[in-house]
This record gives structure tokens, sequence and C-alpha cells, in this order.
């Protein structure tokens, strides 16, 4: 069959060159973008009859194609910037050299158009998926609007809130009850616990292996010592300078996350103690500045940048005809690093 009969004598458009390739017309706007996620095989029989027919693409065409296939989006509502900026490079890992890229979208859980902006963001963008980290990932009216439309997605959180294709679970309470056993070894009995937002799923994570860990030696959280903070360092102080004020203050204080127990040194240090002689202090994440303040903080680590870029992976898995389900499960597991920050208490 002569080439103008193959397309109806008039020149090959895309959905043409698209049925000669027997592939879908995506697979051919791929090519046409040099994407890595096609085959060998593919990508050389496409580009034979694309050569054979004289197409062109439509420059315009090509560049919305690109924004619909070639952008991974990450919706957070975190308060904790050094967390997401780890979160981000994980990403970024998982995306370099495959011709991704990543656009971040910060925003509040709490606002009234918080639904309505995300939609749009969605829609906007065109996505090629989506990274959530918590808390937005345990938000099922977000994961709504994803499936509503047809974007992939990987939920970041502490515990399993969907199928293992979609989930990167991080296991807090393990990592919690690790601190609470390293606290209880160390002879600690007035221990306090200063946990995050209500909003996020991994307060109430931290806190309850907080509590079980205790529960393994013994030892019982009492409600006076528990103390609500924001994720942040500023409520960290606040909270610390309310237990440091009790009759009887605790001698440790576990934080759900690191911005929080810095902010617990700063008042300690305000309070004329002396970390860890005075008072242990172990944080959650395992930051960077974990290691930087003095004394070097006693915290869970989280391997934060690799559960950006184990998300990112799900999502490249799909652009190559995986299913991430059946793809090796890395575990995320928390581990306690023991540093300065803690000690037995004061006799």
């Amino acid at each position: 069959m002569n080439e103008t009969k193959r397309t109806g004598g008039k020149p090959a458009t895309i959905n043409d060159i698209a049925r000669l390739a027997e592939v879908s017309k995506k697979t051919v706007s791929r090519v046409i973008n040099n994407s890595p996620f096609v085959k060998e095989e593919t990508r050389k029989r496409v580009e034979a009859i694309i050569a054979e027919h004289g197409f062109t693409p439509d420059p315009q065409a090509r560049g919305l194609a690109f924004r619909r296939s070639f952008l991974v989006g990450m919706i957070y509502d975190n308060p904790s910037p050094n967390y997401v900026v780890n979160m981000q490079q994980g990403v970024l890992d998982a995306v370099r050299g495959s011709g991704l890229e990543l656009v971040v979208h910060p925003c509040n859980r709490a606002a009234d158009n918080f639904l309505t902006d995300v939609r749009a963001f969605v829609v906007r963008q065109k996505l090629f998926g989506v990274v959530m980290p918590p808390s937005v990932s345990e938000d099922d009216r977000v994961v709504a609007i994803l499936k509503d439309a047809d974007c992939p997605y990987v939920r970041i959180a502490s515990v399993s809130l969907d199928e293992p294709a979609c989930m990167v679970v991080t296991h807090d309470s393990r990592g919690a009850a690790e601190a609470a056993r390293h606290l209880a070894e160390l002879g600690h009995r007035r221990v306090a616990f200063i946990s995050g937002p209500d909003t996020f799923r991994s307060s109430h994570e931290r806190g309850q292996g907080f509590r079980d860990g205790l529960a393994e030696h013994g030892l019982r959280l009492d409600d006076g010592y528990v103390r609500q903070g924001a994720y942040t360092f500023e409520s960290g102080v606040e909270a610390a300078r309310s237990l440091l004020a009790m009759p009887e203050p605790p001698t440790a204080i576990f934080a759900g996350n690191d911005e929080m127990a810095i902010g617990v040194m700063k008042a300690a240090r305000d309070a004329g103690l002396d970390v860890p002689r005075d008072l242990s202090i172990v944080g959650f994440d395992d930051l960077p500045m974990a290691s930087r303040v003095w004394p070097n903080l006693t915290t869970v680590r989280l391997p934060i940048r690799d559960m950006g870029r184990m998300a990112a992976e799900k999502l490249t898995a799909r652009s190559r005809g995986l299913d991430p389900a059946t793809l090796v499960q890395p575990e995320v597991d928390p581990s306690l690093v023991v540093r300065d920050s803690t000690a037995a208490p004061a006799a």
C-alpha cells in the first residue's frame, strides 16, 4: 500500500503514525520528546515510520504533550522546611536524567479552598504523577481528586492507607518505641512527650509507639507530661518551657520531630539546665541539623530523602510498563541514633 492510501492522501498526523506503528498516540509523543520510557525496539519502529512519512510534529502540540507527560508533582502541607527539602532531594534523585521534572505545590489543609486549589493544580499541570508526603498523603479527599483526574500517585505515611503500589510506609511507631526503650534503659522515670499536630497521623503513631515502648519497661506516660506542638522549633520551645516549669519536671523529653527537639534544647539552656546531665532529649527524623547542634541530638532516623526517592521510583516504574506492586518493596525501618543529648538521670 502506498503512502497516500495509508494516510488518506493527506500529510501524516500523529494519529496516523500511532496507527501505522501499532502503538498509542502517547507512545509516539514520548518518542518525539526523547523520553527514556520507551522500549528501544518500539522507538526504532516509530522513528522509522516518522521518517518514512516525513511527519513533523506541531511544536505547540509537542509542548502540551511534554507538560502532560513529564511533570511530577509534590503536594505537601508540612511546617518543617528541612523535611520538605530532604523529601524534594529524594524525588530529584529518582527522576534525574529521566526527562521528568519536579514541580512542588505547598498548600494549607486548613484553608477553605484547599481541595479546590489541589484540583486546579493537578488539572492545570496535567501531571505525570504525584508524590504526597504527610499529612496530605493521609487525606482521602485528595486521593479522590487524583483518581478522578486519572493521575497516578504515591502516598508516604506512617501506616498503610492504600494498595502497596501506591504506598511508602514509614512505621513511625516502631521508631518511637525505640526512643522510649532507650530512655527507660537509661533509668528515666519522669518522661514527657511533645506531639505534633493532631491533623498528622504521624503524631498519633509516634505517641502510641512511645507509650508502647515505655509499657515494655513497666512505665506509663502520664497525661500531665504530654504537650502538643506544631512540628516547629517555636512550638518545641513553648512546650518545653511549660514542662520544665512543673513542680516535678521531667528528666527526659521525647519530641515528635527534630525541630521541636532543638526547641527543647533552647528552653533547657534558657532555664539554666545542662543537656544531658539535667535533661535528656530525643528527637525524630534525624534531619541534618541533628548532628550539627550541640550537644548532638539523639534521634530516631527516618530516611526522608530515601522515602522521596522510593515514592518517585514507583511512579517511574509505571511509565516503563511495570506494576509497582510486583516490585521489591523497600522497607522503611526507623532506627535510633544515640548521640550526646541523652544520659542517665542525675542521682
